[in-house]
């Protein structure tokens, strides 16, 4: 491995652990992100830390100001969250419908894998860590698809309605429902019915 691939593999590194800390709410919404702090954190120079909130940027979880710097996108209100839970759920199922005939048995192991920590996080109902799993499920199917564009675009709004995901996970009395309620979307996959997955996801989501 060459020198531009082991820093472009510690970039992506550091796009991850900040996307994560988004979208579980441990980096609050409108919290500036600044480069010197980060460089620290992870022990780098800041170049790979200037590309991260870039990359992060162009996904539309980070907002940069000329004055203020870069700073964590705020989430949508009510009724805008309302319009882009539906086109969120016709994004995921676009992209079960591009990957479906080329399932391999490492994507379970992916699932599975997030899952499995998902439902460790709802038996310690550590709701920051659920949120960020749950996330990251639906990340991974996106992902599958092979669509930079497909993914650019679910990231963005799935960026202005990461509020959604930790207010409804706080509302069960029992989180391990949470974890159980994503277990058809797999079965399904495993089971090869397309239309039964997609009917998984749009029951999940919607």
């Amino acid at each position: 491995m060459n020198e531009s691939q082991l820093v472009r593999g510690l970039g992506e590194q550091i796009v991850e652990r900040l996307r994560e800390d988004i979208f579980s709410g441990r980096i609050a919404e409108g919290e500036r992100l600044r480069e010197i702090d980060l460089a620290k954190r992870f022990a780098v120079s800041r170049g790979p830390i200037r590309e991260a909130i870039q990359q992060l940027a162009w996904e539309g979880i980070v907002e940069t100001d000329r004055n203020k710097g870069a700073l964590v996108s705020t989430s949508a209100p009510n009724e805008i969250t309302e319009l882009i839970i539906p086109l969120r759920c016709t994004i995921e199922k676009y992209a079960v419908r591009l990957f479906f005939d080329s399932l391999t048995a490492e994507d379970f192991l992916v699932w599975e894998t997030i899952l499995e920590k998902m439902k460790q996080a709802c038996v310690s109902k550590d709701f920051a860590l659920i949120s960020e799993h749950d996330i990251a499920f639906h990340r991974a199917l996106v992902t599958r698809s092979h669509s930079p564009d497909l993914l650019a675009i679910w990231s963005a709004m799935v960026s202005r309605v990461r509020r959604h995901f930790r207010e409804a996970h706080l509302r069960y009395s029992n989180p391990i429902q949470i974890y159980e309620e994503h277990l058809p979307i797999l079965n399904a996959l495993k089971n090869k019915s397309l239309a039964e997955s997609l009917e998984a996801i749009e029951q999940h989501i919607e």
